[in-house]
């Protein structure tokens, strides 16, 4: 049985994608384990849905984050990954930042395999720029030869990394939900005593700057038919909160379990993803989001960028705003009110049989099985 080292530069408490990685690499007969950052309280060795997760706890942990420090503790990390796990056969590098960590165990053992999955465009992100983004495109183009195996989330950004490293075109694993039936529930209308006329939008997720949350907000304060529900945690909570207090259709959940998510985003109407286009990984992107509203069979409203448009275009699963401005958003929304639902439903079961995880996985096994 082949070893599969997985690494996060995370405490992998909230990975999504690389826990449905390696569950389906371990039940196509690999041996998987996680190796990721150790935490706070968290356990060092744990077994996550039958995974091992092995969080390496490193003494420079605790030290200040000055960028030298920073340095010395990826140095302690590269040390205890090539002392415990040199001996193994495939080395799944999750994100840019841990791709110089696969070749450098390579370099200890030639036989060992490098899966590279770019998680986004990782060069192109909203917070890459000036230094940090030169070094990181000079790490790609320098490392990404010695990948056996390239993994991206979107065809836009597959056809950017064949124009610009000449590789063959990355495989395509998009990280998208199981697909399974979930029963509609209405806890949002249950918990904050939504009247039963009024539509429920929701935003899920990352609660962060460039990904239209501020729209949002200014959009709802002059929306009297319908409420909007932001779930999930970052550095926006505050405003939400605030926003909530002043206006009586604007909510906020806090974020929930992976295995109940489901259940919560089939208690709304309408799913918002307004990723804004501030950078080439934005512009590119094909967010989760966006296919965990349809396979609760819900339509969408998204933003006017390449993946996106073309998604919910081609199979007719919503709408995109135009105009990125209030009016745009507003617009958007009365158009996705009228839409005709019998239609939808049938566009969105057409979508939800493409793109869920048991049709990503065969690709990723597909990979995996011709290293």
């Amino acid at each position: 049985m082949k070893k599969v080292t997985l690494i996060v530069l995370n405490n992998f408490t909230n990975d999504s994608r690389v826990l449905k990685e390696a569950i389906s690499l371990k039940n196509g007969g690999y041996a998987v384990t996680v190796v990721a950052l150790h935490e706070g309280e968290l356990l060092e060795f744990e077994t996550i849905e039958g995974i091992d997760v092995h969080r390496i706890r490193l003494k420079s942990r605790l030290w200040t984050k000055v960028r030298m420090v920073q340095i010395l503790k990826y140095l302690e990390f590269i040390y205890r990954l090539i002392k415990e796990y040199r001996d193994i056969d495939i080395v799944h590098c999750n994100d840019l930042v841990t791709l110089p960590l696969g070749v450098i165990l390579q370099k200890f053992n030639k036989k060992i395999k490098i899966v590279y999955d770019a998680h986004e465009y990782e060069t192109e992100t909203h917070y890459s720029k000036g230094v940090r983004k030169k070094i990181a495109q000079i790490l790609e183009k320098r490392l990404i030869g010695y990948a056996n195996a390239v993994l991206t989330v979107s065809d836009k950004i597959a056809n950017e990394y064949v124009r610009l490293y000449n590789i063959k075109k990355p495989a395509l694993v998009l990280n998208t939900p199981p697909l399974k039936e979930v029963e509609k529930k209405d806890i949002f209308r249950q918990r904050f005593n939504i009247e039963a006329e009024k539509t429920i939008f929701l935003y899920q997720g990352s609660l962060n700057r460039g990904r239209g949350i501020e729209l949002i907000l200014e959009t709802f304060t002059t929306v009297t038919k319908g409420v909007v529900v932001f779930m999930g945690y970052g550095m926006l909570e505050p405003l939400i909160k605030e926003y909530a207090q002043k206006y009586n259709n604007i909510f906020f959940h806090e974020a929930v379990a992976p295995e109940v998510v489901l259940d919560y985003t089939s208690s709304a109407d309408f799913g918002l993803s307004l990723i804004e286009d501030s950078c080439l990984s934005y512009r590119y992107c094909l967010p989760n989001k966006m296919f965990e509203y349809t396979m609760v069979g819900m339509a969408v409203i998204v933003s006017n960028l390449p993946e996106m448009r073309r998604i919910v275009e081609e199979y007719g699963v919503g709408v995109v705003v135009q105009d990125k401005s209030v009016d745009g958003l507003k617009d958007a929304i009365a158009k996705a009110v009228v839409l005709d639902k019998n239609t939808l439903a049938h566009n969105i079961q057409k979508l939800r049989l493409k793109y869920n995880w048991q049709e990503q996985e065969q690709v990723l096994l597909k990979v995996y099985n011709e290293l």
